[in-house]
């Protein structure tokens, strides 16, 4: 065959063949964006739906007449409230202080939750002996804390850190506590095969093992940290400090509902942004060991 044929019919073939590597190309990235369309759709509309009733119901409630509108404003006028508010620096130094607060306290309560959850759950005789009383400092309400904190550091930021710091605490030593209880004592043989043992046992076997439940932990550890500094700013009110609860408390004296439910709003808000961040890690782990499953 001449060679020139061979060049010929090597051309076509290679046309052929990416010819079929765009069809193929082609409805996979339609499938991708379908996909993703209808990821997006499911996970959107029932929160619009729920939305809805919730502003809808409100909306019934306040035509109504069941309370003044002074003390129940319509969905409308709370809005119209917000937007204005949010548009003034008061609101966001507001937000400013508490995110301070928050997070300071959380990361120091995942600091020594953490120490203490890998301590109870190495040492036998520490379990026995504490090993109950974190499950019972999880149950207590945060606020009962509050008298004691004003007594030991009166009314200051360190009264606030303490509430948030025993509210977190023992969720997220339980919660790793949880984790390392059940990683499979085969996982623990293997590394000792390999010459783990102490620090480096727990660094590359136990606590990966563990970071599901750890997870998990840190996000109750983050519900009662976020709750006990609600608490703690409605009561504890530093003076200077403009934050949420101190602002929302001062609406409330004023009998500024549209205010108080702006509050409300922003924080429901500021929780569910949070919620999502942890959502987004416990997906990110869950396909890291193969559990994720794209619907």
């Amino acid at each position: 065959m001449p060679v020139e044929a061979v060049k010929k019919e090597k051309d076509t073939s290679r046309n052929w063949v990416a010819g079929l590597d765009e069809l193929e190309r082609t409805p996979v990235t339609e499938t991708r964006l379908g996909r993703l369309g209808a990821k997006l759709w499911a996970g959107t509309w029932p929160k619009v739906l729920a939305l809805i009733l919730v502003v809808g119901s409100w909306q019934l409630l306040f035509l109504s007449g069941w309370k003044k509108p002074w003390v129940l404003p319509s969905p409308l006028t709370v809005w119209q409230d917000l937007v204005a508010y949010a548009s003034t620096s008061d609101y966001w130094e507001a937000i400013l202080i508490t995110a301070q607060r928050a997070l300071s306290g959380f990361a120091l309560s995942v600091l020594v939750g953490t120490v203490l959850g890998i301590a109870v759950a190495r040492f036998k005789p520490l379990r026995a002996a504490i090993g109950s009383l974190i499950t019972g400092l999880q149950t207590m309400p945060s606020i009962m804390w509050f008298p004691l904190a004003i007594l030991l550091f009166k009314i200051s930021e360190s009264a606030i850190l303490f509430v948030v710091v025993l509210g977190a605490v023992p969720s997220i030593a339980n919660g790793i506590i949880s984790g390392i209880d059940y990683v499979p004592p085969a996982w623990k043989r293997v590394g000792a095969v390999l010459g783990m043992k102490g620090f480096t046992l727990y660094r590359h076997v136990i606590l990966p093992a563990t970071l599901p439940s750890f997870v998990s932990g840190l996000k109750q550890g983050w519900a009662f940290a976020w709750r006990s500094l609600m608490a703690g700013e409605l009561l504890v009110i530093v003076a200077g400090q403009g934050s949420v609860g101190a602002l929302m408390q001062g609406a409330r004296e004023f009998n500024d509902s549209a205010r108080v439910l702006t509050w409300i709003l922003t924080i429901l808000f500021i929780g569910i942004l949070v919620d999502s961040v942890f959502k987004a890690a416990d997906n990110r782990i869950r396909r890291s060991w193969g559990l994720h499953q794209d619907r």
